[in-house]
């Protein structure tokens, strides 16, 4: 299987400043995000559900002040940081895109041939 080193685990804060990477979807080069909610990584493309924007306000800054929702800084959308699902605001019901990462002996890797686990 191919995986690609994203990040150091440690990098990643329970609710705090995520890692922005990059994934090849289709022969595009696409922005992506990875960060940890309730102990676990998620990733996700970095594009609003609504319009393809990015979601950060900041470099790597996704979560609104609270810590428990991914926020989109142009519409102020939320999605579920451990389901990409829109909660609220302009994304219409369109969730995030997920990308496939698998945490391992204190690494977080971009896991392109198979779908998000956590092992």
């Amino acid at each position: 299987m191919n995986r690609r080193p994203i990040c150091a685990s440690e990098e990643l804060v329970e609710g705090g400043r995520g890692v922005r990477f990059t994934v090849d979807r289709h022969g595009v080069s696409e922005p992506a995000f990875v960060v940890r909610y309730r102990g676990q990584v998620h990733a996700w493309l970095n594009r609003c559900g609504h319009i393809p924007v990015e979601l950060d306000w900041q470099p790597g800054e996704f979560f609104d002040h609270s810590g428990l929702y991914l926020i989109c800084a142009t519409h102020g959308a939320l999605y579920g940081p451990e389901s990409g699902r829109c909660l609220g605001g302009r994304c219409n019901g369109k969730g995030l895109d997920p990308v496939a990462v698998i945490e391992r002996d204190g690494h977080v890797l971009l896991n392109e041939e198979g779908r998000k686990s956590v092992g």
